[in-house]
């Protein structure tokens, strides 16, 4: 399971740093760059933040090519942190991370979540 999630990151992120239209912007209230990277039909790929020696920072978003949120993923200062999100039709997966380092994941089926009206 580790190597899979292992796997299905690595891919995320190869593809969206293929990725060639981005739009760059330094907050200058948080010291970082703020990037956005786009699908090739226009469609936002990825949205995220780089420390200013082009380590990944904070929330970094994913989104196929329809727009829908695909992962939700946490970086301090290049390295892997908290509870990471991956989102499928059928499935949600909730990857911990510690040190850099999986600790814990779970996975619920569509037809287990519960939905309040």
């Amino acid at each position: 399971m580790k190597n899979l999630v292992f796997i299905f990151t690595f891919l995320i992120t190869v593809v969206s740093f293929a990725q060639q239209e981005r739009d760059l912007k330094l907050n200058n209230d948080t010291n970082v760059i703020d990037v956005t990277y786009y699908h090739d039909n226009g469609e936002v790929s990825q949205t995220g933040s780089y420390t200013l020696d082009g380590k990944l920072q904070g929330t970094w978003l994913s989104f196929n090519t329809a727009g829908e949120k695909i992962v939700s993923a946490n970086y301090d200062n290049g390295k892997k942190v908290g509870k990471w999100f991956y989102w499928s039709s059928k499935t949600l997966k909730e990857v911990d991370y510690n040190n850099n380092a999986i600790a814990s994941v779970s996975e619920w089926s569509k037809s287990n979540i519960v939905q309040r009206d």
